[in-house]
Order: C-alpha cells, then sequence, then structure tokens
C-alpha cells in the first residue's frame, strides 16, 4: 500500500486484498510471486501465508477516503480485483469508497474479464472515475477485449504486458488507451519489437493513445524505455461520454515516473498496516 508509486502510469496503490493464482501465460513469471515471499520474511501482516492465497483487508477498503488530494490509485496491483475468491459484497465495498471520491481515478485491471463483465452487469457499469482495463499478452486472449467493450465505463483500456507474442490485428474500437511493455525478471521472455510496432501503428491509426512502457530484460531499466528512438508517454484525455473517443495526449514532464524496479514495488506495498 503506497500513496506514492513508482509505476510509470500510476500516482498510488491501493492493495486491500493480496495473493493471487494463475491463469494464463501472462501470469508465469509475475513479479507478485517474486515481492511476495519476500515480504512474508519482513513480517508485513498483510502478506501471512503463501501468494496463492487470496487475503482481503476490509479495513483498508476505506483507505482512500484519507486520501484528499487527487491522484491517480492503481487497485489491487498485488491481486486481481476480480479474482474468483473475493465476494461481490467486498467489491461492493470497493466501488463504494470508489462513489465517495471523485477526485481520485482508479485504475482497475483484470485477466479475470468475463467476471469483470458480470459483475459491471450486476452493479449497472462502473463509477466514471474507473478506468477499466484488461491484460491481453497475445493473440489467444483477445477475446478479454470484446468482455471489456461490453462492460460499462468511462475509460478502457489494455495492458498489452507482458507482451510475450504477436495480438495481431486489434478491434480497438470503444477502446481509450493501450499500454505496451516487455517483461522483466530472472525468467524473462524477451520482447519482439514488430510485436510492439504492430500495436503501436494500430493504436495511431484508430487514434487511441499508446503508452510503452518498458522493453524489458532481467530488470525493468534494461532495455530502456524507447521504442523506435522516443518514448510513448499518451494517456486518455477528455473522455466526456462511454464509448466516446478520447483526444490522446503526450508529456515528457519530469512527473512521468522512471522504469519500476523491484526495490521500489517493495517499498510500495511493504508498509505495516
Amino acid at each position: 500500500m503506497a500513496d506514492k508509486s513508482s509505476i510509470e502510469w500510476t500516482d498510488a496503490t491501493w492493495n486491500w486484498a493480496t495473493g493471487c493464482t494463475k491463469i494464463s501465460p501472462g501470469c508465469e513469471n509475475c513479479y507478485m510471486y517474486r515481492l511476495y515471499p519476500r515480504l512474508h520474511r519482513m513480517k508485513n501482516r498483510r502478506y501471512p501465508a503463501s501468494p496463492n492465497v487470496v487475503t482481503v483487508y476490509e479495513g483498508l477498503l476505506s483507505l482512500p477516503l484519507k486520501w484528499h488530494s487527487p491522484r491517480m490509485i492503481f487497485t489491487c496491483s498485488m491481486s486481481d480485483f476480480f479474482h474468483e475468491k473475493i465476494s461481490d459484497e467486498i467489491r461492493d465495498k470497493a466501488v463504494e469508497t470508489i462513489r465517495k471520491t471523485p477526485q481520485h481515478t482508479y485504475q482497475i485491471l483484470t485477466k479475470r474479464s468475463w467476471i469483470m463483465k458480470r459483475y459491471g452487469q450486476r452493479i449497472g457499469g462502473f463509477p466514471n472515475n474507473v478506468w477499466l482495463g484488461v491484460s491481453v499478452e497475445d493473440s489467444r486472449f483477445k477475446f478479454r477485449i470484446d468482455h471489456l467493450r461490453q462492460t460499462r465505463a468511462k475509460v478502457r483500456f489494455l495492458s498489452i504486458e507482458p507482451l510475450i507474442g504477436s495480438v495481431g490485428r486489434l478491434d480497438l474500437h470503444e477502446i481509450h488507451w493501450v499500454i505496451v511493455g516487455g517483461e522483466s525478471g530472472p525468467n524473462h521472455r524477451p520482447l519482439n519489437v514488430e510485436w510492439a510496432r504492430e500495436v503501436r501503428d494500430q493504436c495511431l491509426a484508430a487514434g487511441v493513445s499508446f503508452f510503452f512502457k518498458q522493453v524489458g530484460g532481467l530488470t525493468p531499466k534494461s532495455g530502456g524505455r524507447k521504442l523506435d528512438g522516443r518514448e510513448w508517454n499518451q494517456y486518455p484525455h477528455s473522455v466526456s461520454l462511454v464509448g466516446s473517443s478520447p483526444l490522446a495526449y503526450e508529456t515528457n514532464d519530469p512527473v512521468v515516473k522512471a522504469p519500476l524496479g523491484v526495490q521500489q514495488v517493495e517499498m510500495d506495498v511493504a508498509i505495516q498496516d
């Protein structure tokens, strides 16, 4: 849990749940599985057992109410908001906090798109301060994009990370933002830059904001952040209606975060309750 984060595309993390289970090839080298045992050894109470055990901390569901200045909040970066072990009643409490804090923007990212779609129908769509996203690591998982498109949200985004294979042709209708990145860590699978170009070019053609996070490698910084000689730091902007087309904007402002490193992630999540 951190009021500040060094993740390039967010400001803070809100981890009211920890632990997850792997469901597709993009999960194979997930950073959470490297960090969880370290945090457990550090006696952090929110990492009590195995990273495969999902634990909910209801006392943290209201935490953003204490953050008065506006910020971008990555929700459940150490779990999955739509994990099967998390009840709809718990999600309801998280959404209630989101509704009560319209000054914040909440980024919710999942691989469990079918649960996201079902829950979105249950609540009649997500509050306007939610950016809702799905992970798509290669072409086999593009069905998640359809589930996202069928879910009411003001901003819909794709995290094509880790990009471990060509995604092929993308239907970007009603998608507002695409993040692309290569894998990092000891067992990283190398990024074929052509796969990243393929996504970028489709985003440019469709007028969809494109953010290139990293080439990847042994560490997130190993390959740098440039694609074809430049950084791509676009964000969705000026989205006024559900399903409307955003005006892409780009920033090279110093506040854009440096590449995420393991030590910084530990700082983000290792604070004791």
